[in-house]
């Protein structure tokens, strides 16, 4: 397969869109996308389906004295999801947990505000939610996200992206109710290896398309 298969993340995202017709024109559907890059995608893919977006966001809790290595993440909602066997193994106190999730929850309610304005995060119970990102190379993100919209009580979680790795899509489909991965290629390399532009997006831009796809929605809800 030629790498840079998508042109950039909104062909990536009508591509997608095409693979989710069953969901178009649904009142209960709610398309959540993961910042930044996620949001570019999920917009196409809102704007094909005729239905609401918004961002849903996921800061992971990196264990102290070693950030890169994750030991939970907390999501938009106030939602806190730790992996149990890491804390457990390394004996990491509720005290410590505690500091990182404040100072993450910082920055996660900064971004918030800086995506959302005023608008109050989705409620999602009772919802068939689209979580969309521009690709999946552990999922670890994902999963995090999956577990934090259980906890609000989604109706049906389906995942949706262009690109991922094989086994990230196989592992992630055991935990949701649909997985659309378009794009599965082996070896998989990383995900910007298959977009041709995977230029960082910016927090403006996706300000400007959640206030957009804001807009279309009051402009003609459902």
């Amino acid at each position: 397969m030629e790498p840079g298969f998508f042109r950039d993340r909104s062909e990536a995202g009508r591509l997608l869109a095409a693979k989710l017709g069953a969901y178009a024109n649904r009142p209960d559907v709610l398309v959540l996308a993961l910042p930044r890059g996620g949001v570019l995608v999920a917009y196409e893919v809102a704007r094909a389906l005729n239905a609401p977006l918004d961002a849903f966001l996921v800061r992971k809790l990196g264990v102290p004295g070693h950030e890169e290595f994750a030991m939970g993440a907390i999501a938009t909602g106030g939602v806190r999801v730790l992996n149990e066997p890491v804390v457990r193994a390394l004996g990491i106190p509720d005290y410590a947990i505690d500091a990182v999730a404040v100072k993450e929850q910082e920055e996660l309610a900064r971004r918030e505000r800086l995506y959302r304005g005023d608008r109050p995060p989705p409620d999602v119970r009772g919802e068939t939610v689209i979580l969309v990102d521009d690709g999946l190379a552990t999922g670890a993100t994902m999963q995090a996200a999956v577990k934090a919209l259980r906890e609000q009580h989604a109706k049906r979680i389906v995942v949706a992206v262009p690109v991922a790795a094989p086994e990230s899509c196989e592992q992630l489909k055991e935990q949701v109710d649909d997985m659309i991965c378009a794009l599965t290629p082996e070896p998989f390399y990383a995900v910007g290896f298959w977009y041709q532009d995977f230029s960082q997006t910016t927090d403006e831009e996706v300000r400007e398309l959640l206030e957009s796809a804001h807009e279309q929605v009051a402009a003609h809800p459902h």
